[in-house]
């Protein structure tokens, strides 16, 4: 964290870092449920993935959700097979700083989790957020449906219409299918949960995003 990244730039296709076959070592159970970190999703639940800078407290937003069942920390949308921390730091990866959550539909939808998302940060910094600048901080949306796909196209247009009518500039958000997802090492899994008064970079623009958004 702490901005230890200044590449604003992806890496060049084919010139990540080359990384390694098995995954890294994460913990065994979530801080805040207790529940195995890589457990199946339920039966029922479903899953939704979301980077809008410091993982840390990106995870907090969503675990304090009415509906959600568990989050996870963790790296996605670049290269490197299985990278660390400390890889993703140098911005030869390509991956950004996620969270996986996993979630209760009838408990809150996708729409529900898409506005905690856009009012939780400001998605129109680029490859930063605040002070944490690099590839890693990059605001993204990563759907695993064509119907979670199609309602953050219509939540990214609705909202930055309100944030342009706000003073702020174009959203920089990508969209993107939901690419592999790598768990995080174990000291970064719910962090403020264990590390209450740790640091946050996360700061949204006050702009109100409105709940039900839909393509």
């Amino acid at each position: 964290m702490f901005g230890l990244s200044k590449k604003t730039e992806m890496p060049v296709s084919g010139k990540a870092l080359p990384g390694r076959p098995g995954a890294i070592p994460t913990a065994a159970t979530n801080f805040v449920t207790g529940r195995p970190l890589e457990e199946p999703v339920p039966e029922g639940m479903a899953r939704a993935m979301f980077g809008m800078g410091c993982f840390w407290g990106v995870e907090r937003v969503f675990w304090k959700l009415p509906g959600v069942y568990a989050t996870v920390v963790g790296y996605a949308g670049g290269e490197t097979p299985n990278p660390t921390y400390e890889e993703l730091c140098t911005g030869a990866t390509g991956h950004a700083e996620v969270v996986l959550v996993t979630y209760d539909p009838a408990v809150i939808s996708y729409e529900g989790l898409l506005k905690a998302f856009w009012e939780g940060h400001d998605p129109t910094q680029g490859m930063r957020q605040g002070n944490d600048v690099g590839t890693q901080y990059r605001s993204g949306i990563y759907p695993f449906t064509p119907e979670q796909h199609a309602a953050a196209e219509a939540s990214k247009a609705e909202f930055g219409k309100r944030l342009k009518a706000a003073g702020y500039g174009p959203v920089t958000t990508e969209i993107v299918d939901a690419p592999e997802f790598y768990h995080a090492e174990g000291p970064h899994q719910q962090y403020l949960a264990k590390n209450p008064r740790g640091y946050c970079g996360l700061g949204g623009t006050g702009v109100t995003c409105p709940v039900g958004l839909s393509a």
